[in-house]
């Protein structure tokens, strides 16, 4: 979850534990073309500041304005408004979307409300993953508003309710390993808030200084691995949540154990032997995404003595190498940018959608940055 979302929670049980009431105002569902989808969420308070955004324009402003209402007189139901993205809500900003937002509107007090979201601001801040779901309607014998949240596992953990979990809801939960998108049945919404990415960085040189600082910027947990503790410091990288100095293959050795779906690994050291140490160590660990740096005449020679110390084909071909977008880069800010959008879109659409032709380990899709990156691979490592 980003860090505004991760800021409105923080605000949010603030305001509950210091008994300041607030609406949340929740995009429940979306359909089509929308400023924000669901899960987005604003706060409003009675002295009329707001945290988070619903997209701005006529809907945000209308939203605010009924939960101001809702705030003044006091009434504690939540309210549920659907917005169809048309001229009567486009003109005035020039966005005519042609979609329909759902937004949930729910004042807040202390009670289960300050439980249940306690408990989601830890899972959120853990980087665990969960998921919410919110009843839409009188079903299930629940009310509108009502809402449980379910850990990775998918066991129930909190609610805004006295009722349990009615079996149908916990049956339709998605496994977050699959990385599901929002949904809607039978007039239950579901949130799932994705287990947050840990992005390995073998490599402490100038693509990957340049990589951890935008990847912390769209929400990556960044590591660092380098042998070199002249590079590999906090001053080179001030966002990373880890700093692993020491012998690239042990240290990988004692990670790999630890890896997930839920970790990235990218591989820019500053030779050769280094980077065939680190594929040779990750190549069939469990990670959701792993790429390599270089030209399209060394992969093929890494690939082929890995080949021969038995690591599987299989492993190799999922490997993005040479990795980055094609979006023509010729220097390092412009490597870093390719490399990060194609985490990005691995990390949002799945791997299966990325936009990344799946060859051969022995034929690798063309570099990112044409023959510019074969002619760099030498100087942009230190």
């Amino acid at each position: 979850m980003s860090e505004p979302m991760r800021t409105l929670l923080a605000d949010l049980e603030t305001a509950l534990e210091g008994q300041r009431p607030c609406v949340c105002c929740l995009v429940a569902a979306t359909r089509g073309s929308t400023p924000q989808k669901a899960g987005a969420a604003m706060l409003v308070f009675a002295d009329g500041r707001q945290c988070g955004t619903l997209g701005g324009g006529c809907v945000e402003a209308e939203v605010r304005q009924r939960a101001l209402r809702v705030l003044a007189d006091g009434c504690g139901s939540p309210e549920l408004m659907t917005f169809c993205l048309d001229d009567n809500y486009g003109w005035d900003d020039g966005l005519i979307c042609g979609g329909r937002m759902t937004i949930l509107a729910d004042p807040l007090t202390s009670g289960r409300a300050a439980d249940y979201y306690r408990c989601l601001r830890g899972l959120v801040e853990s980087g665990r993953g969960c998921t919410q779901t919110i009843a839409l309607a009188s079903t299930f014998g629940l009310q509108i508003g009502d809402r449980f949240l379910f850990d990775e596992t998918g066991s129930p953990i909190a609610r805004t309710t006295e009722s349990l979990p009615p079996p149908e809801i916990s049956n339709a939960l998605k496994r977050l390993t699959d990385r599901p998108a929002p949904f809607c049945l039978h007039d239950i919404a579901y949130l799932p808030i994705l287990p947050r990415i840990t992005l390995l960085i073998v490599g402490a040189g100038h693509v990957g200084q340049a990589v951890a600082r935008l990847a912390s910027d769209v929400d990556f947990d960044v590591w660092v691995v380098d042998d070199r503790a002249s590079f590999a410091n906090r001053e080179r990288f001030p966002t990373a949540e880890r700093l692993l100095v020491g012998d690239i293959g042990s240290t990988l050795r004692e990670l790999t154990p630890t890896i997930t779906p839920s970790t990235y690994g990218l591989i820019v050291t500053r030779g050769h032997n280094h980077d065939e140490e680190a594929l040779y160590h990750l190549a069939a660990a469990p990670g959701g995404y792993l790429g390599m740096i270089g030209s399209k005449r060394k992969i093929k020679l890494i690939f082929e003595d890995l080949l021969a110390k038995g690591v599987p084909s299989d492993s190799l071909a999922r490997v993005h190498a040479p990795l980055g977008l094609d979006i023509g880069s010729q220097t390092v800010p412009e490597i870093a940018v390719s490399i990060v959008a194609e985490l990005i879109a691995c990390r949002n659409l799945g791997p299966e959608r990325a936009p990344r032709p799946r060859g051969a380990p022995l034929a690798p899709r063309r570099a990112a940055s044409g023959e510019a990156r074969a002619k760099q691979e030498e100087t942009i490592h230190p």
